[in-house]
C-alpha cells in the first residue's frame, strides 16, 4: 500500500484505505473516494493531484491526497 501522492499520471489504482477523521473520511466518500473503487491520475504539480474518480474530475491537495491509500 502506499499513498495516492505516488501515483504517476495517467495510473489507475484501486484504493484499498482511506485515512483521516470521521468527517475527512466522510467528505472524500462523498466525493466519491471509496474503498475498492478505481481512481485514475490525471496530472500532477507539485504533489497537488487532479484526479478522475467515477465521472468527474477532482483537485486534491497533497495532504488529502496522502490519506488516500492505493
Amino acid at each position: 500500500m502506499m499513498p495516492l501522492t505516488m501515483a504517476r499520471a495517467g495510473e489507475t489504482a484501486t484504493i484499498r484505505k482511506i485515512s483521516g477523521k470521521d468527517e475527512v473520511r466522510q467528505h472524500l466518500a462523498e466525493l466519491g473516494f471509496v474503498v475498492d473503487s478505481n481512481v485514475t491520475v490525471v496530472s500532477e504539480i507539485g504533489g497537488n493531484l487532479i484526479v478522475q474518480v467515477k465521472d468527474s474530475r477532482i483537485a486534491l491537495d497533497k495532504t488529502m491526497a496522502n490519506r488516500i491509500m492505493i
